[in-house]
């Protein structure tokens, strides 16, 4: 992996994934990274981002009271859950871009803004009203409507 600090923003998840695949291969790993032991090392990881936070309340956005080496850590951290992930992704045949996109649409459809704005409800517990065929007003969920529009 020379050459990963020549470029520091704009690294697509494809590239990522043949950074890691590269990786993986050039210290003979592929016999250890199955699904099962990938999904493991990333809640391992989960769990060591979660530590970070464990006794601090809330913390505000930009973590303006933390220390440099503190934001660096919590980095590593998050950099390591996102590897394990678009490995994890990888190794499952999942194009991880392609799904993130799908589920944003499956968001907007189960969150519209109209009924969801400012709340922090499931998408069970929006209400919405339609019209029946024959012409009655009908309350049901949106995920309902989302089912629907899945069929």
């Amino acid at each position: 992996m020379t050459g990963v600090l020549e470029r520091e923003s704009g690294l697509s998840l494809e590239e990522l994934k043949t950074k890691m695949a590269d990786f993986a291969r050039d210290r003979d790993w592929d016999q250890f990274h199955s699904p099962r032991n990938l999904l493991l090392a990333l809640v391992g990881e989960v769990g060591e981002l979660s530590e970070i936070f464990q006794w601090r309340g809330e913390v505000p956005r930009g973590l303006p009271d933390w220390e440099e080496e503190e934001k660096q850590h919590l980095g590593e951290e998050l950099s390591d859950v996102l590897l394990y992930l678009i490995r994890l992704a990888d190794v499952c045949g999942v194009d991880l871009g392609k799904a993130a996109l799908a589920k944003l649409e499956l968001n907007a459809i189960k969150y519209p803004p109209h009924l969801c704005k400012g709340s922090s409800k499931k998408h069970t517990q929006i209400i919405t009203t339609t019209t029946t065929t024959e012409g009655e007003s009908k309350s049901i969920g949106v995920d309902f409507l989302t089912k629907k529009q899945n069929q």
